[in-house]
């Protein structure tokens, strides 16, 4: 990091478009995500071609939502220390890790029996050909999916582990302007990183879309890789924390 203290703007430019590019891609990030890309297989309108560019957005977007979630994090966490003075513990850093874990448990639970963790409930105008209109609650199906989840999921892995670590980096940057501008083109490395990577995991799933006992095992395997995950990072921060007691 001595490089990057000397104030050099273009260093800080590389180093945080690059160092944001390859924090796309840790496990933890690629397997939270997977699991909402599972959730864009609607069945397309329209020629093959246009439906194929339709999912493929739509997967690039989930990438680009989580990147955006994770950047706000990060941010937040930067200007709180730096900004604000804020002394935040070690232990809260800490307990998000284990969030995080447990967040990806739920998650690999949840596709592996594909449901939806939050049913999203809203109410509607309905209008009859007699001229009688009314509203109704509905539960949306799986043809009407927000992204916002993606942007939480990113806002929680942000707020956890190397993400937080980037953070305390920045903040002892000289400068509080070198600060921000560390942060902004590390979570816009990210983005355009987990935006690439969400765009080429989601192929197969839009690929095989059409082909159930495939796309099934896809799911399961995604639920699977994701649920060990989680079940690592709880354990493993329990073990190093002694949290666990085995005598």
């Amino acid at each position: 990091m001595g490089m990057l203290q000397a104030n050099n703007p273009f260093l800080i430019i590389i180093a945080g478009l690059m160092i944001g590019l390859v924090h796309a891609f840790e496990p933890d990030h690629l397997s939270a995500v997977s699991t909402q890309l599972l959730r864009n297989n609607d069945n397309t309108t329209g020629s093959k071609k246009r439906g194929l560019r339709r999912l493929t957005i739509n997967s690039s977007l989930r990438g680009a939502l989580w990147g955006m979630g994770h950047t706000s994090s990060i941010i937040l966490i930067g200007l709180l220390i730096a900004g604000l003075s804020l002394n935040i513990p070690d232990n809260f850093f800490v307990s998000a890790e284990v969030v995080v874990g447990f967040m990806l448990i739920i998650l690999g639970i949840f596709t592996f029996t594909n449901r939806s963790i939050f049913k999203q409930k809203h109410i509607h105008p309905h209008k009859h050909s007699n001229g009688i209109s009314h509203t109704h609650l509905h539960t949306h199906s799986e043809n009407h999916r927000h992204g916002h989840r993606a942007y939480l999921i990113g806002c929680v892995h942000g707020i956890a582990g190397s993400g937080s670590l980037v953070a305390l980096t920045a903040s002892t940057m000289n400068g509080f302007d070198m600060m921000i501008y560390f942060l902004i083109l590390f979570g816009a490395g990210s983005i355009i990183g987990m935006t690439v990577a969400s765009g080429v995991i989601g192929l197969p799933f839009i690929l095989l879309s059409k082909i159930s006992s495939i796309t099934k095992y896809l799911r399961y395997a995604i639920a699977s890789i994701t649920f060990i995950i989680g079940i690592n990072i709880v354990f493993s921060i329990g073990l190093d924390n002694k949290l666990f007691s085995f005598n």
